[in-house]
């Protein structure tokens, strides 16, 4: 943003902390930020009255934090979220967590009750910074009104570069309100804070070795290429030397899952060609993953003969959970130039391509759809997918329906995923649709929730009206936390304790009440024709989809399980 279109620069208007923070704002590019008001975080909101900053004021503040993730995540920059001191700043973790755990960028500016009062459990007091140490990549207490400005600068671009993460700054109101003239430039990091871009050369060179010496290499794709915009470059690597790419569920949408080398998200529920692959590869070139215990199963069985080549920014990461044989610290894109550039040749992997493919025809992803049987939820996922462009984004919930919307959806484009992955946080769905829509509002928006999830963050839907946001949340109701249900069936011998609902709203009229649309959809003959209309109609839409109660989700490799036993029907567990 340049100083004309600032208009705090343009008056000097600047007169205290809070007008610097909401200046810093200013001179990072920030356009929207996500919020809930209240008393100590007031004077801050009282300097946003006069911002180019739009503000979206949520129904709660895990609904900000969420929305300021999504934002996060379909930008690429650090999405803002406001709350007030004690509850506001609590009602944050959750979605700080989730931030997290998934490296996604994200800004958290919280009120505190005056420096006098700290410590003397004032009105509306929590410890946050101490709250939300564990769950940041850094927070910071505010101490100065004169250098409040730059501290937000700092937080900003902490979130941004390097491995992404949550930031978060507490707002003292006595230091909100307190005089500065201080007019922040752009954002940068501490001065203290460093972080490699390439990797070293001759690890390169000998990484590049072992992937040129591969008869069955294998990419493993995470979450960090597409935060690293590194997309492309993986793209032409696999694609000019013919090696496949399995994802993992964050990576989704970093290699395109229509081409002939996708073997698609490994793990717990992957599929099972990119389970067999991973488990029988000798040379695999892992990037931007941290080796979760979904994604791995047990790690003494995961691809038990092969060399990892592991590429992080995060030198943390580097043989956390499995050993790197050849460890290269930087920029996901740039070493895999590095890479491209040293190796000898490529690998020799004709019959190793055969073999995957070989793989994929005897272990599709393929559901049983009677028309006698109630609605698969799989083939309202198919038909949604079909009706709506590549570059629409979808965004989830957690649990059973978040597994078919990443099975049964073909992902080209990256940033088009939005999800809890690490955290695993029911009620993400919907407010991530918030952010996802305001960052990107010529991209269609689509959300696949449980009625379990949407139950947990159903309020937000009053911002999507209020706002006139053109999303669409397909409710995959099976009138029970379904994936619990499923764990309940395969490993407590059905005894299926507080899954289930007795009773639960009408969607669709709950959707009413809202100010948005409401549809029902009960049968295959009405699938066209429902998500035609649900698709084609302004403003926030809910469908509430009534599918088989009795549908699981397969495949599935029981937690800890080697990843290449994976179950395809529940008989098989």
């Amino acid at each position: 943003m340049s100083e004309t279109e600032n208009p705090r620069q343009e008056e000097s208007a600047v007169e205290t902390g809070a007008e610097s923070v909401v200046a810093a704002l200013e001179a990072a590019g920030v356009e929207t930020a996500f919020g809930v008001q209240g008393g100590a975080i007031m004077p801050v909101y009282d300097a946003l009255y006069d911002s180019s900053v739009r503000h979206i004021t949520m129904a709660h503040e895990q609904g900000a934090a969420h929305a300021a993730d999504a934002y996060g995540v379909v930008t690429g920059d650090p999405g803002v979220c406001l709350a007030t001191s004690g509850p506001g700043a609590t009602n944050l973790v959750t979605g700080i967590a989730d931030a997290d755990m998934d490296s996604d960028p994200v800004l958290a500016l919280t009120g505190q009750v005056p420096t006098d009062l700290v410590g003397n459990d004032a009105f509306q007091e929590t410890d946050t910074t101490g709250v939300t140490t564990p769950i940041t990549k850094a927070n910071f207490f505010a101490d100065d009104s004169d250098t409040v400005g730059e501290l937000v600068g700092n937080a900003f671009a902490l979130a941004r570069d390097g491995r992404q993460g949550p930031t978060l700054v507490d707002l003292p109101k006595d230091i909100s309100n307190g005089d500065s003239s201080e007019v922040p430039g752009e954002p940068e990091p501490p001065e203290q804070y460093h972080y490699e871009t390439e990797a070293d050369p001759e690890s390169v060179d000998r990484a590049a070795r072992a992937i040129a010496d591969a008869k069955r290499p294998v990419i493993l794709a995470g979450g960090g290429v597409i935060k690293a915009e590194a997309s492309d470059e993986l793209r032409q690597f696999a694609i000019d030397h013919g090696i496949p790419v399995v994802t993992t569920m964050p990576g989704i949408g970093a290699f395109p899952e229509d081409h002939d080398l996708a073997m698609e998200m490994a793990g717990m529920h992957g599929t099972g060609y990119a389970n067999l692959a991973t488990n029988h590869t000798d040379v695999m070139l892992a990037i931007g993953t941290r080796f979760d215990d979904r994604l791995t199963g047990g790690v003494e069985s995961f691809a038990p003969g092969a060399e990892v080549v592991h590429v992080d920014i995060d030198p943390s990461e580097i043989s956390k959970n499995i050993h790197a044989d050849y460890p290269l610290i930087g920029d996901a894109a740039e070493v895999l130039r590095q890479l491209d550039s040293a190796l000898p040749r490529a690998p020799d992997a004709e019959a190793w391509r055969e073999q995957c493919q070989t793989w994929k025809e005897e272990y599709p992803m393929e559901y049983q759809a009677p028309e006698d049987e109630p609605l698969k939820p799989q083939f309202v996922v198919e038909a949604v997918d079909e009706a709506t462009s590549d570059d629409t984004i979808v965004t989830t919930g957690v649990g059973q329906h978040q597994m078919w919307a990443c099975q049964f959806w073909t992902y080209t484009e990256p940033r088009t995923w939005v999800s809890s992955h690490g955290l695993g946080t029911m009620g993400y769905g919907l407010p991530a649709a918030i952010g996802a829509k305001v960052a990107a509002p010529d991209q269609d928006v689509v959300c696949f929730d449980g009625d379990g999830s949407f139950l947990m963050t159903c309020q937000e839907l009053s911002v999507a009206v209020r706002e006139n946001l053109d999303i669409t949340v397909f409710v995959l109701n099976n009138e029970a936390i379904g994936m619990v249900r499923q764990w309940q069936d395969a490993f407590f011998e059905g005894r299926r304790m507080a899954s289930e609902y007795p009773w639960i709203p009408d969607f669709a009229t709950l959707a009413e009440a809202f100010g948005a649309t409401g549809l029902t959809l009960t049968d295959y003959d009405e699938v066209p024709d429902v998500v035609e209309e649900a698709l084609d109609t302004d403003g926030p839409t809910v469908v509430d989809v009534h599918i088989d109660p009795r549908e699981e989700v397969f495949p599935m490799v029981p937690s800890g399980g080697a990843n290449d036993q994976f179950a395809l029907r529940g008989e098989h567990l």
